[in-house]
């Protein structure tokens, strides 16, 4: 994944109103944490760091104050109407660093005869030197028979990338065009699996 440069601004003024102030001259309050250092305080510049992270896990290379730090976005807080960016909490990492992520998992290729693929888990975790996230992770299921679970152990990951999460853990479901249709019918309510929120130093 390419790294995606920022010009970051040290900001001394906290609270909702100044996050406000921030926002409405298009920038983007955030805390910059990690490796046991104290957090510092940013602001960000807006429409940048909002094209920046539409992908995930983007390696953000921050310039402030003329010194460079590499970056990753832990949590980003959302308006939820009008779903802009208002808080970001961005994780210090170091070339050659490992991290474990959460990546997307891409579906290509048909089963077999009628068989439909079905999601079990939209992302798995993976650990990966910071500075070669991929944007996702491909499984192919062109010809695969209907029946076939296809679990996070069998995905193909990039050369240094290991898998961090349950092995075991179904990613996929090849189903019979038939069972997939009545498949939702009268089943018993299962667990949500829900993507665990990032640690968040606050708006403050």
């Amino acid at each position: 994944m390419s790294e995606v440069k920022l010009t970051a601004e040290s900001r001394t003024e906290f609270g909702k109103g100044a996050a406000r102030r921030l926002r409405r001259a298009d920038k983007i309050p955030a805390v910059l944490y990690g490796h046991g250092t104290e957090p510092v305080h940013v602001a960000l510049p807006g429409h940048a760091t909002m094209l920046a992270l539409k992908n995930s896990n983007a390696l953000l290379t921050l310039d402030l104050g003329g010194r460079t730090q590499l970056a990753l976005p832990k949590d980003v807080q959302r308006d939820p109407v009008r779903n802009i960016i208002e808080h970001v909490d961005l994780l210090l990492v170091r070339r050659g660093e490992k991290v474990t992520v959460e990546v997307r998992v891409h579906v290509t290729g048909k089963p077999a005869g009628d068989g439909l693929a079905t999601s079990e888990l939209n992302t798995i975790s993976i650990e990966v030197e910071a500075t070669a996230i991929p944007q996702s992770v491909e499984v192919s299921v062109e010809g695969v028979e209907p029946g076939t679970q296809i679990h996070a152990g069998q995905i193909p990951l990039p050369a240094g990338a290991v898998l961090a999460g349950d092995p075991d853990a179904i990613v996929l479901i090849v189903a019979s065009a038939g069972e997939a249709d009545t498949g939702d019918q009268g089943a018993p309510e299962g667990d949500v699996v829900e993507e665990p929120a990032g640690e968040t130093a606050g708006e403050g």
